[in-house]
């Protein structure tokens, strides 16, 4: 009647998290199943992306859920302390656009920063749809925060408290 999923990410990439997302309700849609997502650690960035997926969402107490974040390093130091000498030959004159290994420049910022807003807004579309009126207005729902799992339930990003052996026993018998 039923298909249980365990989340535990703190996310990765946004497309294949929503490729995910996109085959599990797919599936469910087309075998007739509700899908039930119990995140255990973490469900953050894209791995809340695919709990989404869930007809209803369970975590944990001490769960990590919500946010969406990038970071990288800069290493342009570094090298110039380690004589090392990097050369980057390339087709097309942002081709090595963020490199780690050079001064980070004010358009390249900016271009990522135009990236991940295009990103975020398709994540918050995504848990709006899903999750519809079960989410409370909060002016901190969408702005990369996380919280712990009462919180998230307070927020509407989970639906309950649980962990997929004692719902799963409660609903569907011992034996399940």
């Amino acid at each position: 009647p039923a298909v249980a999923i365990l989340v535990n990410s703190p996310g990765g990439s946004p497309v294949q998290s929503r490729l995910i997302f996109e085959r599990i309700r797919s599936l469910a849609e087309e075998k007739d199943k509700k899908v039930l997502v119990f995140i255990e650690d973490v469900g953050a960035s894209g791995g809340y992306m695919i709990a989404c997926a869930g007809d209803e969402i369970f975590a944990d107490p001490s769960s990590i859920v919500g946010s969406i974040v990038s970071a990288s390093f800069g290493f342009v130091d570094l090298l110039e302390k380690l004589g090392v000498e990097r050369r980057v030959h390339t087709a097309g004159e942002n081709k090595a656009i963020l490199d780690p290994f050079r001064p980070e420049r004010p358009e390249d910022v900016a271009h990522l920063k135009d990236l991940q807003k295009d990103i975020h807004d398709t994540f918050i579309d995504l848990v709006r749809e899903r999750r519809g009126s079960r989410l409370r207005h909060d002016e901190d729902l969408f702005t990369g925060l996380f919280w712990a799992g009462p919180k998230a339930l307070a927020l509407g990003l989970i639906d309950a408290l649980g962990d997929l052996r004692g719902v799963v026993r409660e609903r569907y018998g011992k034996d399940a």
